[in-house]
């Protein structure tokens, strides 16, 4: 699993060194070299090996339509428009990339800017994919204005945590 966290660099080019035990992970558990990059918010990057992506694509994929939802569930809620808001989302940060032979993934202009990924970051590692964060957004984003408090504490405790 993709655990912890790590500094890392965005180089003049956009691209970000994937830290060396996250790199060690990835080439095992991984064959192909190919990654999606995207961001649901814009204030980070997300990277996902692509196997783990075409998952969350087929999850996606195999929701019913609209159509079959409204037949079954006339007045129940649907979750077809929060697919629909994630995939708008994922599409619009999102691109393909390819991890070179030293370990880069070129993180795309648009998402770069919006998150403020240049020279020092932040990568942690969320079991199946990473994200990169400039390290004072993700201080006041994160830790800040989302304080850990008793309610999580105990909602984790009932999981078993």
């Amino acid at each position: 699993m993709l655990r912890g966290s790590y500094n890392a660099r965005v180089d003049d080019k956009g691209r970000i060194k994937v830290p060396a035990s996250f790199k060690r992970y990835l080439d095992e558990k991984y064959t192909q070299p190919d990654f999606y990059v995207t961001s649901l918010t814009g204030d980070c990057a997300r990277i996902y090996p692509l196997r783990e992506w075409e998952e969350i694509e087929k999850k996606l994929a195999d929701q019913p339509s609209w159509e079959e939802i409204e037949k079954k569930l006339a007045d129940q809620p649907s979750m077809i428009p929060a697919a629909k808001k994630f995939l708008d989302r994922a599409n619009y940060y999102g691109q393909m990339q390819e991890m070179d032979g030293q370990g880069r993934i070129l993180i795309y202009p648009m998402l770069r800017n919006e998150a403020n990924l240049s020279g020092e970051v932040l990568v942690f590692g969320y079991l199946k994919y990473l994200e990169v964060w400039n390290a004072d957004n993700f201080r006041r984003s994160r830790l800040e204005e989302q304080p850990y408090t008793d309610e999580d504490a105990e909602a984790l405790a009932r999981l078993g945590i």
